[in-house]
């Protein structure tokens, strides 16, 4: 059985006790990061026609120190909070540390003829061949936050028991696991905020692409799109050669595979997360895998789990649990 924890040992800081209250603080609480080093720019030509960026934070000798790849949310970027925490703090821990833009975020809309849905981990694993081919990285982990998440799950498990000798660990937060349950949970009127945001983020990508590859789809669709369901019915499961939404949201849903991961992996989510229900993570293709690690908290909200501050966290739980994780498993 995998080691799967309710109400683990994260406590909410008492002002962000809510899956709406603390989701909305992470979203929007300013954070800094001095001790973070600036960046190399790098970009991986993933496919043809097709560039994403990565900026990258390089220890001394770097062939001779693991790596930490990072996996964004949906309309995120490489500049998200939550990757820039955790790469400060694998950093300071002597990790190599690679935050990755997925294609068109961070306004890349340039660099890629066309556009990335919820499962496409091409990306990611041919990342992971550069780093270990080209810079001699001998040990990898990845770690994603909600969208990202699903894409650090489902590439586990399409590797199943033959992953790159470099990759030893999976690390998830608040993953999409099963995404036509999140779709749907973002469509009740609770959750009109957060529908608003993704899609007005959508839209806005359309229409710099639109400037870049002029021509390439049809905008006139967008005055009808009014959900990400919509947006997924025009574009993406079109483009990507799905029948519609529910084919793709079927198919790219890590939860097709995940009971075939065999490296260690990470998942942590809550019961109040205000758009990624609970169930999946209970299905026994997840309990029944002896190589995830579930914490299922009963707070946390969507991508946050704020605490306390103390002389040794800033408070973002999450963070702190995925870097002890990878760092115990790629240092060993």
């Amino acid at each position: 059985m995998s080691a799967y924890i309710l109400n683990d040992t994260f406590v909410p800081r008492p002002s962000l006790r809510g899956g709406h209250r603390v989701t909305l603080y992470g979203w929007g609480n300013p954070r800094y990061f001095p001790q973070l080093p600036p960046p190399t720019v790098r970009y991986f030509d993933v496919a043809e026609q097709t560039r994403v960026l990565a900026h990258c934070h390089w220890q001394p000798r770097p062939w001779e120190r693991p790596a930490l790849l990072l996996l964004h949310g949906l309309n995120a970027s490489s500049d998200a909070h939550y990757m820039k925490g955790i790469a400060t703090k694998a950093f300071a821990r002597g990790m190599n540390v690679i935050r990755l833009n997925q294609r068109n975020c961070g306004n890349t809309e340039r660099l890629s003829i066309g556009l990335f849905h919820s499962g496409l981990t091409h990306d990611a694993k041919f990342v992971i061949g550069e780093l270990a081919e080209v810079d001699a990285i001998t040990a990898i982990a990845v770690a994603g936050y909600s969208l990202g998440g699903n894409l650090a799950l489902k590439l586990a498990g399409e590797y199943a028991d033959n992953p790159p000798p470099a990759l030893r660990a999976v690390a998830a937060v608040s993953p999409i696991l099963e995404i036509s349950p999140c779709v749907r949970a973002l469509e009740r009127p609770g959750n009109i905020l957060y529908q608003w945001n993704f899609v007005r983020d959508l839209k806005r990508r359309m229409r710099r692409k639109d400037q870049f590859w002029p021509g390439k789809f049809d905008l006139a669709r967008l005055r009808f799109v009014r959900t990400v369901r919509q947006f997924d019915e025009f574009y993406t499961a079109p483009h990507f050669g799905f029948k519609d939404a529910e084919d793709y949201y079927h198919n790219a849903s890590a939860m097709r595979v995940i009971d075939r991961i065999a490296l260690p992996a990470l998942v942590i989510t809550s019961e109040d997360d205000p758009f990624v229900p609970p169930e999946p993570f209970r299905d026994p293709k997840v309990t029944n895998n002896p190589h995830i690690m579930v914490k299922l908290s009963r707070c946390g909200g969507h991508c946050a789990f704020v605490g306390a501050r103390n002389s040794e966290s800033d408070g973002y739980w999450a963070e702190d649990q995925i870097v002890q994780f990878t760092s115990r498993i790629l240092n060993s």
